[in-house]
């Protein structure tokens, strides 16, 4: 059976609503929900209370060997220790694997890690940062125009 989707559906002397319009009070609640999702937090979450200063040596970055520091305070400047800290360095384009590290703390607050970057260009390093009591948060800087040796 074939249904014309632009001729109205007359049921007892009154229209009834075209298909598309049903699909498009479908598409608002589903795109209303996928807003509104950002904002659904799991418990145990750190929140944007946490402040995460980064710095990479040697700059200008190029190819090779790589340390970062990284440097954590809490909302009142407080150095956040005991953390563990898992570092994924990714190119910004499809086919090269990551390179993965783990942050040691040097210091209260303080943390480092050293990652080789493969190929000259443009990377992202993502921090997935556990605090001592258990709150995760996920960073990410870029780290632009690395250059080859």
């Amino acid at each position: 059976m074939e249904v014309n989707m632009t001729v109205p559906v007359w049921r007892g002397g009154q229209r009834v609503c075209p298909p598309f319009r049903v699909w498009r009070g479908i598409f608002a609640v589903v795109w209303t929900s996928i807003a509104l999702l950002p904002a659904c937090t799991r418990p145990g979450q750190a929140q944007d209370t946490i402040r995460i200063d980064h710095q990479i040596s040697p700059l200008p970055a190029h190819t090779g060997p790589a340390t970062i520091t990284l440097k954590l305070t809490d909302a009142s400047a407080r150095p956040v220790t005991g953390a563990r800290i898992a570092i994924e360095a990714d190119m910004t384009h499809a086919g090269m694997a990551s390179v993965v590290g783990e942050a040691r703390e040097t210091g209260p607050g303080r943390y480092r890690s050293s990652l080789t970057l493969q190929m000259a260009g443009d990377w992202v390093i993502l921090l997935h940062v556990t605090l001592s009591n258990g709150q995760t948060l996920e960073r990410q800087f870029d780290v632009r125009n690395v250059q080859s040796n």
